[in-house]
């Protein structure tokens, strides 16, 4: 297996908030249906501190309250918020985020700094021109006319905000709610993580149970050296098919790191012994070319 977006129309304008850079990289979206975590892999096409875009193996609705992992390549760690939906389209959705601390606001512009990554500039709209062209030496707008007077306003345009506050409050009280469920729900699953392979299995008939496989991006720290070869990677599969535990056996640091974050996407059919399914340890080669 060797290594290998659209931008918005430019006639459509951009609701994005900031930079972006474009960026290939795995993440994970967790979405709360029905009172179930639902888990989406996907692999991002830019990334700012306002939000991404990205490319998702699964459906989502405008105004979804999600959960993001991101494995961003020269970073340690996931990096790891909560996000709202605003826009899916064939697989690509755009989300933005919400309550990204400052310590991720600065791991976003570390990374941006030291990855050299590219900015993807959006479609900002146009300034009314009344609102660019300062007043006249007479105190008139543009061409000495007057600004439009006042209008007192009315008993229902008074109600409207208070009514759009109680609103808001209730999908805020809404939303905590079910992410507070969520978390709940996640923190039982991470007890997976601790147990022990309850069987060795052959890499080619865990080849067979592959149900979602994400291809590692060459390293572009590999490139001055042209380094290649194939990294063979000892893998530990949950009893659900997710990926528990990964690390690599052989191999360049750089290689073998590239290896193993695509290799926490991937996504396997249970394993089962006497109709069981059961916690298995197996390997998984892959092949590098510059």
């Amino acid at each position: 297996m060797a290594a290998g977006g659209q931008a918005p129309g430019q006639d459509q304008p951009s609701r994005r908030r900031g930079l972006r850079f474009r960026v290939q990289a795995p993440l994970d979206v967790t979405v709360l249906r029905s009172g179930i975590p639902d888990t989406l892999p996907g692999r991002l096409l830019n990334l700012g501190e306002g939000g991404v875009a990205a490319v998702l193996a699964g459906e989502l609705s405008p105004g979804e309250a999600v959960g993001v992992e991101i494995s961003l390549p020269l970073v340690a760690g996931l990096l790891r918020t909560r996000a709202l939906v605003r826009h899916h389209d064939k697989l690509r959705s755009g989300l933005e985020f919400v309550g990204l601390s400052e310590e991720q606001r600065a791991a976003i512009r570390d990374w941006a700094g030291e990855a050299k990554a590219e900015p993807e500039l959006g479609v900002w709209p146009r300034v009314p021109i009344e609102a660019a062209v300062g007043k006249g030496p007479e105190g008139g707008g543009l061409g000495g006319a007057q600004p439009p007077s006042r209008k007192r306003p009315g008993r229902r345009w008074i109600l409207l905000p208070v009514l759009a506050t109680i609103l808001v409050t209730v999908l805020w009280w809404r939303w905590n709610q079910g992410w507070e469920d969520l978390e709940s729900n996640l923190q039982g699953t991470e007890t997976t993580a601790e147990q022990q392979p309850q069987a060795q299995v052959p890499a080619d008939v865990m080849e067979k149970l592959v149900t979602h496989r994400v291809d590692p991006d060459y390293p572009e720290a590999a490139r001055p050296d042209k380094l290649q070869g194939v990294i063979v990677l000892d893998v530990v599969v949950g009893r659900d098919g997710s990926v528990l535990n990964v690390h690599a056996l052989n191999g360049p640091e750089v290689l073998a790191r590239a290896a193993m974050d695509a290799l926490h996407w991937w996504r396997f059919e249970p394993y089962r012994v006497d109709g069981r399914p059961v916690v298995v340890e197996t390997t998984v080669a892959v092949e590098f070319k510059p």
